[in-house]
């Protein structure tokens, strides 16, 4: 848990949108996922606690996230609080539903929609994809090995290791000059421009640098993605995260 909400609303003067981006079901099926949990045997504890912790990160980051994921934590507590009560006495002959089932449901059913959109994206569209040459060319630099792109999620998990890295001593800083997130965004150009590949995640977050500079590198880092001037990937499952300008 992100105890140092010093950032949070307000004080950074920039709020960012998730319109665009993934939803409460996504931050389940990533937490699922990332825990390498059984989706039909949730442990809400566990999954409420990780859930409600990266409702805080993205409080931290000034992320303006839609009601609908304070709709699931209620909905996650509820059903935690559900679990905490004592089983019906034995005897009863209709058993209790699993105070998981529906949102189980819920799960698979967005799981597969999902899985659907994904094979649909895949698939080449007219004048977006498929096109003819009417100059033979060189094949393109097959190099790099297929990409595997990166959700919001798993980049807000990397900005959590980046916050861990911090020293949590308290001192006294003194902002000799005004950084905002429009002036880390050209840093950032600038930087791949002068690399011309890709750079790993963890590059654009020096050591030694304040909680401060790091909510706006990660706000700059979102903000490109939506102005799709950058690319966020790794090179395989829990590969470290890349970045690779567009």
């Amino acid at each position: 848990m992100v105890g140092d909400d010093s950032y949070s609303e307000g004080r950074l003067g920039y709020t960012f949108r998730l319109d665009g981006f993934e939803g409460p079901l996504d931050l389940l099926l990533h937490l699922i996922q990332k825990n390498e949990l059984d989706i039909f045997n949730i442990p809400i504890a566990l999954i409420t606690e990780q859930y409600l912790e990266y409702l805080q990160l993205m409080k931290v980051l000034n992320l303006d996230f839609a009601g609908e994921y304070l709709l699931m934590a209620s909905t996650l507590l509820h059903i935690k609080s559900k679990m905490l009560l004592p089983k019906s006495p034995e005897g009863e002959e209709e058993e209790e539903e699993d105070p998981r089932a529906e949102l189980v449901r819920r799960l698979l059913e967005y799981q597969k929609y999902k899985q659907a959109a994904g094979e649909l994206e895949k698939r080449p569209m007219l004048d977006r994809d498929v096109f003819i040459r009417l100059i033979p060319t060189e094949p393109e630099d097959m190099s790099e090995e297929e990409r595997i792109e990166v959700n919001l999620f798993e980049l807000i998990e990397s900005f959590r290791q980046v916050l861990e890295r911090v020293k949590s001593v308290n001192v006294h800083e003194v902002v000799l000059e005004h950084l905002s997130v429009e002036d880390k965004i050209q840093e950032i150009l600038s930087i791949l421009e002068r690399e011309n590949r890709s750079i790993a995640f963890h590059r654009l977050f020096p050591e030694e640098v304040s909680r401060r500079v790091i909510v706006i590198t990660l706000l700059a880092i979102l903000e490109l993605v939506k102005m799709k001037r950058i690319r966020i990937f790794q090179m395989a499952l829990f590969e470290p995260i890349r970045i690779s300008p567009i």
